[in-house]
């Protein structure tokens, strides 16, 4: 506690230069103990310094009852201001460990921290924040200026309802090694190098099988992400047999039907994408693929089929189990239908469904959505912290989908470290992205070239 305390007061001082008053709002847990460590700290700085401790002192754990001991002359009054008026507030309310949502005194000083225009640094989670989850229980949290995590990243902090609610995300360690994590946060990797003597069958085939009626531009869109990522050949399998079989933009793209691609022999040697724009047609070329493609990606409808028919839930559950590698990239709806619950219950708890859906099926996972997550079977997840509202628009999965499957047919590595790369990409490319209002999604694919 005394190095969580220093470590907040030092973040306090570098992120808020300027501040003269301090205001901390302390809880009954240690996380109240780390804000009147901080306090004292930053009291001997020559600021001017008020606690708010919303807590029994007589009841405090062990270390939060020491810190208190330690205040010397710390200001502390026992109830919340009408306005916490000063330069930077701490909030120490409540910790990692909340199961449900605040109430009494300690709601009223959420909202009353959250209606303050000065900045807030949390310590380790804004207080009313799931750590694990990311939401908000009954809607109340913490929206903080700077989040201090202690020991360990927290996946709250980046998934769901928590990248709006932490700002800007540091980690002090403590000189604490915490090993046997299952969670890492995925960040940026070095492109691989092609050697000199390259040619396009060197760098593998896609098949995109979608493009339903009325459907064809997100078939087009995931095959141009795919050659954009650097696939060396990409097949169009449209299921519209009306739609133009040729991409006047992107005449790389080859066009052919679906059934010539979903041969068992040619699926033996392709990576393919299943699913985008691919309606219910999209149904009758699942069982070739899901038996013999030699990587797969179910996107969108693809998985609505697997969702509504048992025997191909069964095809996918034994090609888990004879280790064919398999990635599916649900958003929350999508993988609602697989689990048979709705969006809202898989947005409560995103790194169950994710994990969950990785198990059941023996496949890397991609729930898409604020703080994106990849699952694998062995439970492992990773979360991308990149990525903005300027994705949420038409196309943008079909996007992610096809890079995926184009870096995937190439570079010579697994399901997780293709989607692992391709989703902080896609993130990336919409923070980077030039322009405001919604990054539309033929125009991602050149952010995500730019980078």
């Amino acid at each position: 506690m005394a190095r969580a305390g220093l470590a907040v007061a030092r973040l306090a001082l570098a992120t808020c230069p300027g501040a003269k008053r301090v205001h901390a709002v302390a809880g009954p847990g240690n996380n109240g103990g780390d804000a009147l460590v901080a306090a004292r700290w930053l009291q001997r700085q020559g600021l001017d310094v008020r606690v708010t401790l919303l807590a029994d002192p007589e009841h405090l754990p062990d270390d939060a009852g020491w810190a208190l001991r330690e205040a010397g002359d710390l200001r502390i009054e026992s109830a919340s201001p009408d306005r916490f008026e000063a330069d930077l507030l701490l909030d120490g309310l409540l910790g990692i460990g909340l199961r449900r949502a605040p109430s009494g005194a300690l709601a009223d000083a959420i909202r009353r921290l959250n209606a303050q225009p000065s900045p807030v640094l949390s310590i380790d989670i804004p207080s009313g924040l799931d750590a694990e989850c990311g939401t908000c229980h009954d809607g109340l949290a913490v929206r903080a200026a700077h989040t201090l995590s202690l020991l360990t990243l927290k996946t709250g902090l980046f998934t769901a309802e928590g990248r709006d609610h932490a700002g800007r995300v540091w980690l002090d360690t403590l000189g604490v090694d915490a090993c046997g994590s299952a969670i890492s946060l995925i960040g940026p990797q070095a492109d691989k190098a092609a050697p000199h003597a390259s040619h396009k069958g060197r760098f593998g085939d896609v098949a995109v099988v979608g493009g339903a009626a009325g459907m064809a531009g997100a078939a087009w869109l995931a095959a141009s992400a795919a050659l954009a990522a650097g696939a060396g050949r990409v097949f169009v399998g449209l299921l519209d047999p009306s739609a133009p079989t040729l991409a006047p933009a992107r005449p790389e793209l080859m066009s052919r039907s679906a059934g010539f691609l979903c041969a068992p022999e040619r699926l033996a040697s392709l990576t393919v994408v299943a699913g985008c724009g691919g309606g219910d047609a999209v149904r009758d070329w699942l069982s070739p693929c899901v038996a013999h493609a030699a990587r797969l990606i179910l996107d969108a409808d693809a998985l609505n089929a697997v969702a509504r028919e048992p025997a191909l839930t069964a095809a996918l559950q034994a090609r888990g189990a004879r280790g064919r590698p398999t990635l599916l990239t649900p958003h929350p709806l999508e993988a609602g239908r697989l689990l048979g619950q709705d969006a809202a219950a898989i947005q409560a708890d995103r790194p169950t469904a994710a994990r969950v859906l990785a198990a059941r099926f023996g496949a890397t996972v991609v729930l898409k959505g604020s703080g994106t997550l990849v699952a694998t079977p062995d439970g492992h997840l990773y979360v991308n912290a990149t990525g903005n509202a300027r994705l949420a628009s038409a196309g943008t999965g079909d996007v992610l989908a096809g890079w995926t499957a184009g870096l995937w047919s190439w570079s010579g590595g697994d399901a997780i470290e293709a989607a692992s790369r391709a989703v902080f990409r896609h993130g990336l490319a919409a923070e980077r992205a030039g322009g405001a209002g919604p990054l539309l999604a033929a125009d991602l694919i050149h952010a995500m070239q730019a980078l």
